[in-house]
């Protein structure tokens, strides 16, 4: 399947979402280093009506970061059942990536991006590299897979994009098992850790059925998927390495990217 129909993004959109970045920019007086699609669409299940869930990191002024309360240090704009768009400040991003917040990395990760500072946005990328927890992602993505399970695939019918918040999370915790490094955003990347022909077809007609499908659609309960999700959720945590990095290089980004952009 092509890039363009694995993660959709029409032309009229993305006028759209720059348009709102840079009225968000005018409003706020803040500069978005980086925007990206956050949710289905960059995952590569989108149905057919998937919103938008476009992701930013962004720069305040220097005098934001000398007050005495602490600041809001997030910008939300749910604009419709269409387009959400939200971004962290900069040092609330650092803080995160310090602690390999799975979803942060998730969007320096993502195949469809809006806005990007390109400096900037590759020195995020090495810090995200170095302060990687393979032990903290992997605990993310199991959680999330076993909080997806029990609330979403227990009954009869199931909703087609439901097994997917869970193989995802599931997948990227082989990943992790098979020593690959940080998992990748895409799901047809992370469905590499399969060698099962018979579970990559079943994998492969789900997909189908999602993307020709809107959001609420459902579908019978598929036994070998829940086979394969109950084996996955039983095998045995790994022993991983824990990464430890010097703060003090996301302290001289921070100082650096202020000067450079605020």
């Amino acid at each position: 399947m092509k890039f363009e129909e694995r993660h959709p993004l029409c032309s009229a959109m993305r006028a759209r979402v720059l348009e709102e970045l840079a009225r968000i920019e005018r409003e706020r007086n803040v500069t978005v280093l980086y925007a990206c699609e956050s949710g289905s669409r960059a995952w590569g299940f989108a149905s057919t009506d998937s919103d938008y869930d476009v992701r930013f990191v962004y720069v305040e002024k220097p005098e934001w970061f000398v007050q005495v309360d602490a600041p809001r240090d997030v910008i939300e704009r749910p604009l419709d059942d269409e387009l959400d768009v939200s971004g962290w400040e900069l040092r609330k991003t650092l803080g995160l990536l310090r602690k390999s917040n799975p979803t942060l990395l998730e969007w320096l990760d993502s195949p469809l991006v809006y806005r990007s500072e390109t400096s900037a946005v590759s020195q995020l990328r090495t810090l995200a590299e170095a302060f990687y927890s393979p032990p903290a992602a992997r605990n993310h993505y199991l959680s999330m897979a076993k909080k997806n399970f029990r609330g979403y695939l227990q009954g009869d019918s199931v909703r087609f994009k439901k097994y997917f918040y869970v193989l995802r999370p599931l997948l990227a915790v082989r990943w992790i098992d098979q020593g690959r490094g940080r998992p990748p955003m895409t799901f047809a990347d992370l469905l590499s850790t399969v060698d099962d022909r018979a579970l990559l077809e079943e994998v492969d007609e789900l997909l189908a059925l999602k993307r020709n499908a809107d959001e609420s659609a459902y579908g019978p309960r598929r036994p070998a998927l829940h086979d394969f999700i109950a084996r996955e959720l039983e095998r045995e945590v790994r022993t991983l390495p824990r990464t430890r990095e010097d703060s003090s290089q996301l302290d001289q980004y921070l100082r650096e990217t202020v000067g450079l952009y605020a």
